[in-house]
C-alpha cells in the first residue's frame, strides 16, 4: 500500500469517527490520495461529497454548510496557491468561531525550498489558526474554532490495493463541554445589546436569558428576536435621545460590529458587562467592566416601569414616523424582504449596506433562522457561502449588493438544486461608500463608487440562472409569494445611491423630530 494513501485513509477514518460528515474538494493531482478516500466513504453513503473547482469558493461553502449546521466541514485542496486561497474563508471562520477544517495537501518536506514544482512553506500558512504538519499517522483535535490539516504526499499517491478500509468505523462526535454560569446582579436602568452573531450562542439560549432579564433589548438582528425594541440604530443616531435614554449598564453579547451608535449608546453607558467566549481566545483585548465567557446567571434587582415604557414609546414613534413614507428605495425593498420572508425559512444577509439597513429599518420578527459573514464581514464569497447554507434548508433566501455578487461570480458555475432566491440590491456600485466621510471627495466615484455598468440579468443567464427584476412594492412581494422551486435571482433596481444617500439623512432627521416632539425633547 501507498504510505499516502494509507496516510490519507487514516485522516479521513478519522474525521469521520469524529462526526465529520460534509467534505469538500476541488480537484488536484496532489490532494489524490484524499479525493479517493472521500469518494470510496461517500459510495458507502458514509458522508456527503461537495466538489467546487475554485478553492477560494469551495472554502466558503464549506463555511456556509458549517454555519448552518454548527458543525465541522472539511474543505481540501491541492499545494501552493490553490491552499492560499483558503485564507479569506478560514479569517471569517477564525473571528466568528465556525468549525472549519482546511486540509491542504502538500509535497514532501525535502523539497521545500529547492524550487520543485508547486511547492512553498505551508506550514503556518494562515497564522492563528491552529495547524497540523502530518507526515505519518493523524494525530490532531478538533477544539473550538477552525483548524488546519497540512498533509505531506510522497509519490505514488494511488492506491495500490482495494481493502475495505472503512469496515468497523464507529462515529463519536465530541460531546458537549458542561458549563457551570457566573452570576451576575445588576441595578439601575439597563439595556442587552445583542450583536448580529449572537456572541456564537444560540438563539433559543439568548431569549430565555432576554425573557427572564425584562430589560429592554436592542438587537443587531432584528430578524430573530421579535421582543427586541424596533429601529434602535436609527432613533439612537440621535445625540439628544442618547442622552435621554443614557443607561446605568449595557449587557452586550457579541460583538456590535453594525453601527456607530449603537456603539456610541454603549459607551455612554457607566458600567459594561461583555459576555463571548472569543475574548478569551480571540479577541483578547476587549474591555468592560466585567467579561464572561459563558451566559451568567442575571439577577436584575431593580426594574424601573417608566425605563421600560419610554423605550417602547420611542419605538413606537419611530416606526410610525417610519411608515409616513412607502416610497421606493432600499430601505423600503430591505424592509419589505424581512417581512415577507417565510417561516420556516432560511435568510442570508450580505455585508455593506443591506445588513445595517435591515437593522435600522426592519421590524423585529422570529419564525426565520437568519445568517451572515460577520466574523470579519467581507463581501468576498458570500454567493458561496449562500450556496452552502442553502444546503441544509428546504428553502433560503439572500440578499446582497451588486458588487457582492460580482466578488463572488465563479460560484455560478456550481450552483445548487436547492430552493433559493437570491435578492440583489442593484445601485451599480459601492452604496455605503456614499453614507460614509469620504463622500463626495474629488475621484469618489473612481475609487470608492466604483460602478461596474454590468447587466446582471444577461450575465447570471449565461449561466442558464432563472432572473427577473422587479422595482416597486408590489413586485417584490410577488416575487416573494411565487414561492419558486431551485434557484433563481432577483434584482432589486433601486434608486441612485446619491439619492439614497439623501434620502437617509432625511429618514433620520424625521425620526429625530418625530422622537423629539413626542418626548417633549424638542
Amino acid at each position: 500500500m501507498s504510505n499516502s494513501t494509507d496516510l490519507a485513509r487514516q485522516t479521513i477514518r478519522r474525521l469521520i469517527e469524529s462526526g465529520v460528515s460534509d467534505f469538500v474538494i476541488s480537484p488536484g493531482s496532489r490532494n489524490a490520495p484524499l479525493s479517493i478516500a472521500l469518494y470510496e466513504a461517500k459510495t458507502k453513503g458514509l458522508i456527503e461529497l461537495h466538489v467546487k473547482l475554485d478553492e477560494r469558493g469551495a472554502a466558503f461553502y464549506a463555511l456556509g454548510i458549517s454555519k448552518a449546521t454548527d458543525k465541522y466541514v472539511a474543505v481540501i485542496c491541492t499545494s501552493g496557491t490553490a491552499a492560499a486561497n483558503f485564507h479569506p474563508a478560514l479569517l471569517e471562520a477564525w473571528h466568528a468561531a465556525n468549525k472549519l477544517i482546511a486540509i491542504t495537501a502538500d509535497r514532501p518536506e525535502r523539497l521545500r525550498k529547492t524550487g520543485a514544482n508547486q511547492t512553498t512553506d505551508q506550514v503556518g500558512l494562515f497564522p492563528n489558526i491552529k495547524s497540523y504538519d502530518l507526515v505519518s499517522g493523524t494525530k490532531f483535535e478538533l477544539a473550538a474554532g477552525p483548524i488546519h490539516l497540512n498533509i505531506q504526499f510522497d509519490e505514488p499517491l494511488l492506491p495500490q490495493d482495494s481493502n475495505d478500509w472503512l469496515s468497523g468505523l464507529r462515529i463519536n462526535p465530541q460531546a458537549p463541554v458542561p458549563v457551570n454560569p457566573k452570576t451576575l446582579s445588576v441595578t439601575g436602568n439597563g439595556v442587552i445589546v445583542i450583536g448580529h452573531d449572537s456572541g456564537t450562542f444560540s438563539r433559543p439560549e439568548i431569549t430565555k436569558f432576554i425573557e427572564a432579564s425584562g430589560l429592554p433589548v436592542v438587537a443587531e438582528d432584528p430578524l430573530s428576536f421579535e421582543t427586541a425594541v424596533g429601529h434602535p440604530s436609527s432613533f439612537l443616531s440621535d445625540e439628544v435621545i442618547r442622552g435621554y435614554l443614557k443607561p446605568d449598564y449595557v449587557i452586550v453579547i457579541g460583538r456590535t460590529t453594525l453601527s456607530r451608535s449603537i456603539n456610541n449608546y454603549i459607551g455612554s453607558a457607566a458600567k459594561s458587562y461583555v459576555i463571548d467566549p472569543r475574548i478569551s481566545t480571540i479577541d483578547t483585548k476587549r474591555t468592560a467592566t466585567q467579561v464572561f465567557f459563558e451566559l451568567p446567571k442575571l439577577e436584575v434587582m431593580t426594574l424601573n416601569p417608566s425605563w421600560i415604557s419610554d423605550w417602547q414609546e420611542i419605538s413606537r414613534l419611530t416606526s410610525d414616523e417610519l411608515s409616513k413614507d412607502q416610497s421606493w428605495s432600499e430601505q423600503i425593498a430591505l424592509s419589505t424582504i424581512s417581512a415577507a420572508i417565510p417561516e420556516g425559512s432560511a435568510f442570508f444577509v450580505g455585508s455593506s449596506r443591506p445588513i445595517r439597513d435591515i437593522e435600522a429599518f426592519a421590524r423585529p420578527r422570529s419564525g426565520i433562522e437568519v445568517f451572515a459573514n460577520r466574523g470579519l464581514a467581507g463581501i468576498d464569497g458570500n454567493l458561496s457561502t449562500i450556496f452552502g447554507i442553502s444546503n441544509n434548508f428546504e428553502r433560503t433566501y439572500a440578499v446582497i449588493g451588486d458588487l457582492t455578487f460580482l466578488h463572488d461570480l465563479t460560484a455560478l458555475l456550481s450552483s445548487p438544486k436547492t430552493n433559493l432566491t437570491i435578492f440583489i440590491i442593484d445601485n451599480n456600485g459601492g452604496g455605503i461608500f456614499s453614507t460614509l466621510p469620504q463622500s463626495g471627495v474629488n475621484g469618489f466615484e473612481e475609487i470608492f463608487g466604483t460602478p461596474q455598468n454590468q447587466d446582471l440579468g444577461k450575465l447570471i443567464s449565461g449561466f442558464s440562472i432563472e432572473v427577473s427584476k422587479v422595482k416597486t412594492v408590489s413586485d417584490l412581494n410577488y416575487a416573494i409569494a411565487e414561492n419558486w422551486r431551485g434557484l433563481r435571482f432577483v434584482i432589486v433596481e433601486v434608486p441612485s445611491r446619491v439619492a439614497m444617500s439623501e434620502n437617509l439623512l432625511k429618514t433620520y432627521s424625521r425620526i429625530s423630530s418625530a422622537v423629539r416632539i413626542g418626548l417633549n425633547l424638542a
